[in-house]
């Protein structure tokens, strides 16, 4: 019979994970938050991020100094007790996360869509070329 990872994975498993071993897993239950994809269009970028458990609420975007910051922040208020029991393993999420992307300064808030449906943002960027900035030439002025 197969057992559930619940229950093959044991504590004694993070035990060897510790630095003299390796490196700590603490964010081994968030591993697959904000996983990204992103698709190239001939006109934008269409990117496709993972947020299970977000509401739209919870998720925030800004466009700064050429980077689009995408924030997510959960929390459980719900403090469930049972008196006839107690917690042994809590792995659902409770916290922050944030993913920043390069978009270049031509980009703006406003260029940029977005929409939160059944756990993914999706995001979609133009593509915009920098303007160039025109360097005037200066010449020096020869007597004589």
């Amino acid at each position: 019979m197969l057992m559930p990872s619940l229950f093959t994975n044991s504590f004694m498993d993070d035990f060897f994970d510790a630095p003299s071993f390796g490196v700590y897993k603490y964010d081994a239950p968030a591993q697959n938050l904000m996983s990204t994809d992103v698709f190239e269009k001939e006109d934008g970028y269409e990117i496709d991020m993972n947020l299970p458990g977000f509401k739209k609420e919870d998720v925030t975007g800004e466009v700064k100094d050429g980077y689009l910051i995408i924030k997510a922040s959960t929390k459980n208020s719900k403090d469930e007790k049972d008196a006839k029991g107690k917690y042994i393993r809590k792995e659902r999420y409770e916290g922050s996360c944030n993913r920043s992307f390069y978009v270049g300064d031509a980009i703006t808030q406003d260029d940029i869509k977005a929409k939160f449906e059944d756990g993914v943002l999706k995001i979609s960027v133009p593509k915009k070329e920098a303007k160039p900035q025109v360097e005037e030439k200066k010449f020096i002025a020869i007597e004589g």
